[in-house]
């Protein structure tokens, strides 16, 4: 009796350890809380730099930073399936601070804001009106891109950044919000190579950044389609936002032939190869990319 009682109160003390462990353990959940704090300290700078572009400009050397060390996080928590809980929040503080310096940029680091009153900025930030000379690109914007490099699943790494060019005029509200040729930064999120085992190859992208003239811009781009085309004939045209992009297309892209050839595109922009092959999208090809959230960008250059 007495050893059934030891190992009963063994158990509980090690359940009551086990516990407070398994609340430290930082999630794939938590990795996206700080994607979305980075997309949010985007939008924070892109409104600073209506008040302070110098300012806003040095912090975005650091919010760039910071995004890779996002990336860093979600690849070793995926590759090894944990990560330090001081690792995460040594990022998720940074982040904050950050955010913190780009919403009141004459603010003391010896007093920074009250944790109470991060709760209410998204919704200020959501109503807050429109600078001079600024225009809001809606969520479900769609933007055709063309690869300035080659895409392949067989020699691709995760955190491998690529870039492409818009082809005609993002136009909202009458205003040209993305010109044609602005450069579109992109970056590897996965990969899956294609084996014997796995017939099918796949290659996550997402789009991160828009550059209009020397500025750049957060995103949060989702390709929605691959089309196979051989580069622009004529001059580029003018799209709006309520627009169907593909109309166009036919128009514009010289040996243009629909969707790329054995190429499927999923859930949160994962492209697969459907022929057993890897994925290849060749310089050239153009991805049709989905704004997933409002981007706010200056029309004054």
């Amino acid at each position: 009796m007495q050893r059934i009682t030891q190992t009963m109160l063994a158990a509980l003390l090690l359940t009551g350890l086990a516990a407070p462990i398994a609340a430290q353990t930082v999630t794939q959940a938590d990795i996206q809380r700080l994607q979305d704090n980075t997309y949010q300290a985007g939008t924070d700078l892109s409104q600073l730099r209506a008040r302070d572009a110098t300012r806003a400009n040095q912090l975005q050397t650091e919010l760039d930073d910071l995004r890779d060390e996002v990336i860093y996080l979600k690849v070793k928590l995926r590759k090894e399936r944990s990560l330090a809980r001081s690792e995460y929040a040594d990022v998720r503080d940074r982040i904050e601070d950050l955010r913190s310096r780009a919403r009141d940029e004459t603010a003391s680091v010896s007093t920074p804001r009250p944790a109470a009153a991060a709760p209410t900025q998204p919704a200020a930030r959501a109503t807050a009106p429109l600078a001079q000379g600024e225009v809001e690109i809606p969520a479900g914007t769609e933007i055709d891109v063309r690869l300035s490099d080659v895409l392949d699943s067989g020699t691709a790494e995760v955190e491998n950044r690529f870039e492409g060019t818009t082809l005609v005029d993002l136009v909202v509200g009458g205003r040209i919000a993305i010109p044609s040729g602005s450069v579109m930064r992109g970056v590897v999120t996965a990969v899956e190579r294609a084996t014997r085992t796995n017939r099918t190859a796949r290659l996550t992208v997402s789009f991160d950044q828009v550059t209009v003239g020397s500025r750049s811009y957060p995103i949060r781009g989702t390709v929605s389609e691959a089309i196979e085309g051989e580069g622009l004939k004529g001059e580029s045209v003018r799209i709006g936002t309520g627009a169907g992009v593909g109309a166009i297309l036919g128009g514009i892209l010289g040996g243009f032939k629909g969707a790329l050839a054995g190429i499927l595109i999923g859930a949160g922009g994962t492209i697969a190869a459907t022929e057993g092959e890897e994925v290849r999208l060749p310089q050239g090809s153009v991805l049709r990319v989905r704004i997933d959230s409002p981007v706010r960008v200056s029309t004054a250059r």
